[in-house]
């Protein structure tokens, strides 16, 4: 579900990059005020683990369209909700300068209908009251599915809210809005389950990593914890990808069958062009392939191409999500 930058207008990505913004800063507050900071390490290795999950597509039987995990939910689960929103943002940062996956003018929208909605609405008003404070395996497996469902439903809704305000006709709202957000249900169902999965054996390691349990408690992770879930994100990104459904996404999916199959072409504004031009500058490997290849391959990207990108968007995510400890630490020191 990430926008490209034609399906936006310069008022409205601007206003949504204007409404991200805020929401970072102010969980960068919560975050830095928190004298507890033992999630850092597991933040790095989830936001990397997220990024390589997010590069696996899988076909949704009957549509013809594919779906991959956002991983929201599951970030809130064992980050809580500010910080999940802030690993998100990092890892749509990264793939929209490093692999040109969503527009930039439309990084502001992606950021806040995969991390705001499932950070701030389908969290607490979801899977906190099913979960409960002491969750049991089946509490906290339906609430993980019903809020990934829902969350991504809302991110599906949004975006049919954004492009409407966009002036995007070639999208009418009513016929768009019945494609993309229920095949965004089906994808949600398939992530719950993932979700629930996850953080079921994770839990299971350690219960008191779970934010607002009452085995929460001031341990930091195990070390063999932290390696296997960054292990299992390299081998994600490198061995999984390259296996990736070659079918559209599902937004793609809905766009084209809104608009009889004919592509929406980025408009030629001033700042599209601009924008456009400045990830042709930083994307070194666009769609996640090789930059030299990407304009001639007939059919999919190629296996070293997908193995590569999913190696060094994992390890650019372990980077920047890992950094948001230092800057703690240097704001807390002031």
């Amino acid at each position: 579900m990430h926008m490209s930058d034609a399906l936006l207008s310069p008022a409205v990505g601007s206003a949504m990059w204007a409404a991200s913004a805020v929401v970072g800063a102010r969980c960068s507050q919560v975050v830095r005020r928190d004298p507890d900071d033992r999630r850092v390490p597991l933040m790095g290795v989830l936001g990397a683990f997220v990024f390589a999950a997010q590069m696996v597509n899988f076909s949704i039987p009957g549509t013809g369209s594919s779906g991959h995990l956002g991983g929201g939910m599951l970030l809130a689960i064992l980050l809580g909700p500010h910080a999940a929103f802030l690993v998100m943002a990092s890892v749509l940062a990264i793939q929209a300068f490093f692999f040109a996956d969503g527009g930039l003018l439309a990084l502001g929208c992606n950021v806040f209908n995969l991390a705001f909605f499932t950070s701030f609405v389908a969290y607490p008003l979801v899977f906190r009251p099913i979960a409960g404070p002491n969750p049991s395996r089946r509490r906290l497996a339906m609430g993980a599915v019903a809020a990934s469902v829902v969350g991504l439903a809302l991110g599906a809704s949004g975006v049919v809210l954004e492009t409407t305000l966009s002036g995007i006709t070639s999208l009418p709202p009513r016929p768009f809005a019945l494609l993309v957000v229920p095949v965004h249900l089906a994808i949600g169902l398939v992530e719950g389950l993932v979700t629930a999965s996850v953080a079921l054996t994770l839990w299971r390691a350690r219960p008191e990593l779970m934010p607002g349990s009452e085995a929460a408690g001031g341990l930091r992770p195990r070390r063999w914890l932290l390696a296997g879930v960054a292990v299992a994100a390299l081998a994600t990104g490198a061995l999984l990808s390259p296996f990736a459904s070659e079918l559209p996404d599902g937004l793609e999916w809905a766009v084209a069958r809104a608009t009889g199959g004919s592509s929406i072409s980025a408009p030629t504004g001033r700042v599209h062009a601009l924008l456009a031009r400045v990830q042709r500058g930083t994307a070194v490997l666009p769609d996640y392939d090789f930059a030299a290849a990407a304009g001639s391959r007939a059919e999919g990207r190629s296996s070293a191409g997908s193995s590569l990108s999913g190696v060094l968007g994992t390890v650019l995510t372990l980077v920047a999500a890992l950094g948001v400890g230092p800057a703690i630490r240097r704001w807390r020191a002031r």
